[in-house]
């Protein structure tokens, strides 16, 4: 990962092989902004006028290249637009959070292939710090491990290795808060790209077993206690809505629970992810065409894991408990069929209408699990419904709950770190279309709302007074188009710093 530096070093005699600075868009044309007065100065203060010569207006994810002065160090400057002045600028004047990390993004990916760039962007504190360090190692990822590059031999065409070191101008080396905010970035980004990492990861090489084994490695690594239910004990359990999923399948399923404990915490959250690590839908298989990116069917069990360690490595002041429902979703003369009924580990029976509406079976037993600890909250993570996605669209995820309040507070914390979300119901009426003859409740209700009918068979498996809330991710957990700001194409990691942002207000409090 990109190796982040403070620095109070001007730009014009800094080492490096580009400068980046920020553009913002003004009434009027292109603003130069604020960190980049030094490199502005050496082009005797006319920065914006070249800029805009060369077609540059400062609109949000634009680029710009040019040399740089002759007496700078550095032999390029990168000009990074923020988006419009009125919306970059929070209500402290300052740039927000979000453009900074968006512009970033941007000339990390940029400058794939270079050695050493320095970003002059505006730092008005520590806040802005930590953004755009995110931004960098966000923006800067690249997954090539079944790249031929990857494997010692040369790169082929357009193989870049990512930005190998970012000087953060403006940062103060010695500041405490400075400090902490670039190490918090790095701790919820190395795990944040991880999730990434194992998003884009084949099927064939991201099985239950594996992707269990993978959290044991973690959870050794960073002092967390983990417990792995095998196919054996999860049938001795009586785990069978996880059971009927991945009965399909060689690839036997898996219920992972990873613990970090607090010593001085009297919060515990609890966090619950779908981890579908392949999905074709089963017996009711999926159409041509909608099977080629089901490897990231598991985007919510790789959010839960990453926001557990990065719990602990932020040593944060409150317990938290994540639960990985793995699983692998086939069609087989094993596999559940429509029509059969499963007995899930809550007790309560589900008639399967549908075996591609999988993922709320497997998350069923999960919540029950965690329910039966008795957690302050649960909030579980799923790429559950192509509903969600034709509600809300390509990047950003639901949030439903059975407590507004918390709701809400997951809806600020999800836009607090740039991750669009939506507040959405549960409507009492849509109940109804999940009633079964044979079983407790049907997997499947009214067409119309299906995202909203599996938020509410979700809640079904919440123990009773309980606060939960449940985001679908089914749009931004993969993105099929091209990269943007500091989200690349494949696996985005979605969700991972909300969970974070929640453990972190749940630890100082600021959560009631």
């Amino acid at each position: 990962m990109t190796a982040l530096t403070l620095s109070t070093s001007a730009a014009p005699g800094l080492r490096a092989d580009a400068i980046v600075i920020g553009v913002a868009k003004g009434t009027k044309g292109p603003v130069v902004a604020p960190g980049a007065e030094a490199v502005d100065k050496a082009y005797d203060g006319k920065l914006a006028g070249v800029l805009e010569t060369l077609g540059a207006s400062g609109a949000e994810g634009e680029l710009t290249k040019l040399p740089a002065p002759a007496d700078f160090k550095a032999p390029l400057v990168v000009a990074v637009g923020l988006g419009a002045e009125s919306d970059a600028k929070d209500e402290t004047d300052g740039f927000g959070a979000d453009a900074l990390r968006k512009a970033a993004g941007v000339a990390a990916r940029a400058l794939a292939g270079t050695k050493k760039a320095a970003f002059a962007l505006p730092v008005d504190g520590p806040g802005a710090v930590g953004a755009i360090a995110e931004g960098v190692l966000l923006g800067a990822y690249a997954f090539d491990a079944y790249k031929e590059a990857a494997n010692g031999s040369a790169k082929g065409k357009n193989g870049k290795a990512p930005l190998a070191e970012a000087a953060l101008l403006g940062g103060k080396p010695r500041d405490a808060a400075h400090k902490s905010a670039v190490a918090r970035a790095v701790a919820v980004c190395e795990e944040l790209n991880r999730a990434r990492d194992l998003i884009n990861t084949p099927p064939n090489d991201l099985t239950p077993a594996i992707f269990a084994g993978i959290a044991q490695t973690a959870a050794k690594e960073h002092g967390l206690k983990v417990q792995v239910l095998d196919d054996k004990a999860l049938v001795k359990g009586g785990y069978g809505g996880i059971l009927g999923v991945g009965g399909g399948s060689a690839a036997t399923p898996r219920l992972v629970k990873l613990t970090y404990k607090h010593p001085k915490a009297d919060k515990h959250l609890a966090f619950v992810g779908k981890g579908i690590t392949y999905d074709s839908g089963g017996i009711s298989l999926k159409p041509a065409g909608h099977n080629e990116t089901m490897k990231c069917d598991m985007s919510g069990a790789a959010a839960v894991f990453a926001a557990v360690v990065a719990a602990a490595r932020l040593g944060l002041e409150v317990n938290v408990t994540g639960w990985l429902a793995l699983a692998e979703n086939m069609p087989s003369g094993s596999a559940v069929r429509p029509g059969d009924v499963l007995r899930m580990y809550s007790g309560k029976t589900v008639e399967v209408l549908n075996t591609d509406a999988e993922g709320r079976l497997v998350l069923a037993d999960a919540l029950w699990a965690a329910s039966l600890e008795k957690p302050d909250a649960i909030v579980d993570v799923a790429t559950l419904t192509g509903a969600m996605m034709l509600a809300l669209g390509s990047r950003t995820f639901g949030v439903m709950a059975n407590d507004d309040a918390f709701r809400s507070a997951l809806h600020e914390a999800a836009e607090e770190v740039g991750e669009p979300a939506w507040p959405m119901p549960l409507p009492e009426h849509l109940r109804k279309g999940m009633e079964s003859q044979v079983a407790d409740i049907a997997n499947m209700g009214e067409r119309m709302g299906g995202g909203l009918v599996a938020g509410l068979f979700l809640r079904e498996f919440v123990g009773e007074g309980i606060t939960w809330a449940h985001l679908d991710i089914a749009g931004p957990a993969f993105n099929e188009g091209g990269a943007f700001g500091y989200t690349p194409k494949g696996g985005t990691g979605s969700a991972v710093r909300t969970l974070v942002r929640l453990a972190e207000q749940t630890a100082s409090g600021d959560l009631g």
